[in-house]
């Protein structure tokens, strides 16, 4: 079996876990303030940063888990969705609503080929 490797890990969760090739791990925005918006850009920012650590960029998602406080958001983020993904390899996606915590909009669980 394969090391599993955890990043910044505390008693609750860790940052990151990469087994077998793949890199898991959870996003939200930094700043509760901003609207959705503002929150998802936030995180695909995020999403970069993270995969520019592996030294890997879009094409490597695997699968997004997308979760919205509010369902009317899903323009939203289709919008910025869709100018931000490498369309030529989308990773697969999906999208449901969920009680997330005080002021977060969106949080996601992001899968990559590292």
């Amino acid at each position: 079996m394969k090391a599993i490797q955890r990043t910044a890990s505390c008693s609750r969760y860790a940052d990151s876990v990469v087994h077998s090739g793949v890199a898991r791990w959870v996003e939200v925005a930094s700043d509760a303030s901003l609207d959705a918006a503002g929150q998802i850009q936030q995180i695909f920012n995020q999403i970069d940063q993270a995969l520019a650590n592996w030294g890997i960029g879009r094409e490597s998602l695997l699968e997004v888990l997308i979760f919205l406080e509010h369902l009317d958001d899903v323009p939203v983020l289709n919008a910025a969705w869709d100018s931000w993904i490498d369309s030529q390899n989308p990773p697969i996606r999906a999208c449901v609503g969920a009680k997330l915590q005080a002021g977060l909009l969106a949080e996601f669980i992001i899968h990559a080929a590292v």
